[in-house]
C-alpha cells in the first residue's frame, strides 16, 4: 500500500475521517505521523496568576539583591607577602628593567631602532607585542616589573616617533618624545667582532655641547638617557670591563646626535693606556618633540633616599659572633676612693671591737 505523505498545513486543517477500516487492516501504519520536535509549535503558556490580596492591600515587591563589592584579598602565606614586597617601592632600588614596545603602526626604521635598543638592553629587557594608552603602559610595567619604557610609533604627523619614559610605583613619572632621523643600524657597521661590547658591561657617557646645560628639554633627555643605560649601581668598577661609550652631541637646541662606540686600548708608553673609539652602531639623530616633567610632589617623593646609619665607635660585626663592642674603663685610683660605712667587712670589725671592749671591761671589774 503506497501512502503519500501529507504536509504540515494539511495536517493542521484536516479533520478526522472514517479510517477505521484502514487502521484495522494495517494497525502499524499511520497516515498522520507526529511532526519532529523542531517543527512543532511551542505551546502558549498562560501568564502566572498574581498572588491573592490580603485585606485589599498589594504585597510589597521583594527587594532586589544588591551587588556585592569585591573585597581586596590580603596575602595569607609568607610567600605571597614576599612577592608583594618585591613589587613595593624601595628606598634602595634594585636594577631597573626596560619595557620595549611598538605601537599599532610603525615603520621599518623604527622597528630596527627598537631591535637595536633591545639588543643593547637584552640582559633585562621585556618586549611585548601589544600596546595601548597610558593605562596599558602602566599595566605592562606592573606585570613585568619594569621602571623604564621605550615606546615606538609611526604616523604622518609624527614619523618615526620614539617615546622614552620612566615610572615610579608603576605609574608614569616623566616622558620624552623624540623623532629618529639619519638612522644607521648595528648590522650596517663593519668592524672587528672582538671589539664588540660584552653583555652587562658599564658604558661611558660623553655629552658634548653647551645646550645640555642651557636647554631644559636637553637636560631632561640627558637624565633619561643616563637612567636608561646605567644598569646596576655598583661601588667598585674594573676598568677592563669598561669597553664602550655613548657619545651625545648637541647639534642644535632640539637635535642630539647619538653614537655608540667601542673602546680600543693601545699602548702609550705610560701606565695609562691610549684609547681609541671604534664606531659599532647604532647611530641616529634624536629630534626632541614633546616632553612631560614630573609633578613636584611626585618628584620629591621619588628622590627620597635611605638615611645612612651613623657609624658607631668601637662596634664591629662578626659573621659568627654577631655584634661586638669594646668598652674602655679608666684606671681605678683606689687610694682616692671614699669608702662608705655600710661595708660588711667594717661591720664585722666593729662587732669584734665591741666584743673586745666588753671583754676588757669585765676583766677590770673582776680584778677590783
Amino acid at each position: 500500500m503506497n501512502i503519500r505523505p501529507i504536509s504540515e498545513e494539511h495536517y493542521e486543517r484536516s479533520e478526522p475521517s472514517n479510517l477505521s477500516d484502514s487502521r484495522q487492516s494495517h494497525p502499524s501504519i499511520h497516515l498522520f505521523p507526529p511532526l519532529p520536535r523542531h517543527k512543532r509549535r511551542p505551546r502558549r503558556r498562560s501568564p502566572p496568576t498574581p498572588p491573592p490580596r490580603r485585606g485589599g492591600v498589594d504585597r510589597p515587591e521583594p527587594e532586589k539583591k544588591k551587588k556585592k563589592m569585591v573585597a581586596i584579598r590580603a596575602p595569607k602565606s609568607h610567600r605571597a607577602k614576599r612577592e608583594l614586597l618585591k613589587h613595593a617601592p624601595k628606598l634602595v632600588e634594585t636594577g631597573k628593567k626596560t619595557l620595549v614596545l611598538h605601537g599599532t603602526k610603525t615603520s621599518a626604521v623604527l622597528n630596527s631602532v627598537l631591535a637595536d635598543l633591545f639588543h643593547l638592553k637584552r640582559d633585562n629587557a621585556v618586549k611585548p607585542f601589544e600596546s595601548g594608552g597610558e593605562t596599558s603602559l602602566e599595566f605592562f610595567s606592573l606585570k613585568t616589573d619594569c621602571s623604564l619604557i621605550v615606546y615606538g610609533s609611526h604616523s604622518k604627523k609624527r614619523p618615526n616617533n620614539l617615546v622614552l619614559g620612566r615610572t615610579y610605583d608603576h605609574h608614569i613619572y616623566d616622558l620624552v618624545e623624540v623623532g629618529v632621523e639619519n638612522y644607521k643600524s648595528i648590522e650596517s657597521y663593519v668592524y672587528d667582532k672582538k671589539l664588540a661590547p660584552k653583555l652587562g658591561s658599564k658604558p661611558f657617557f660623553t655629552f658634548i655641547g653647551e645646550h645640555f646645560e642651557s636647554v631644559e628639554e636637553l637636560k631632561h633627555l640627558k637624565e633619561v638617557l643616563l637612567d636608561l643605560f646605567r644598569g646596576e649601581v655598583v661601588e667598585n668598577l674594573n676598568l677592563a670591563g669598561v669597553d664602550r661609550v655613548f657619545v651625545c652631541t648637541a647639534i642644535s637646541p632640539t637635535t642630539v646626535y647619538l653614537m655608540h662606540c667601542a673602546l680600543r686600548l693601545k699602548r702609550s708608553g705610560t701606565s695609562i693606556p691610549r684609547m681609541e673609539l671604534v664606531e659599532v652602531g647604532p647611530s641616529m639623530d634624536l629630534v626632541v618633540r614633546r616632553h612631560r616633567y614630573p609633578a613636584e610632589s611626585l618628584k620629591k617623593e621619588a628622590m627620597k633616599t635611605a638615611d645612612h646609619a651613623k657609624k658607631m665607635k668601637n662596634v664591629t660585626k662578626d659573621p659568627v659572633q654577631g655584634k661586638l663592642g669594646k668598652v674602655y674603663i679608666p684606671d681605678q685610683q683606689i687610694a682616692k676612693m671614699s669608702l662608705s660605712n655600710d661595708i660588711k667587712g667594717l661591720k664585722r670589725e666593729r662587732r669584734e671591737a665591741k666584743k673586745n671592749k666588753e671583754h676588757t671591761k669585765k676583766q677590770k671589774i673582776n680584778v677590783e
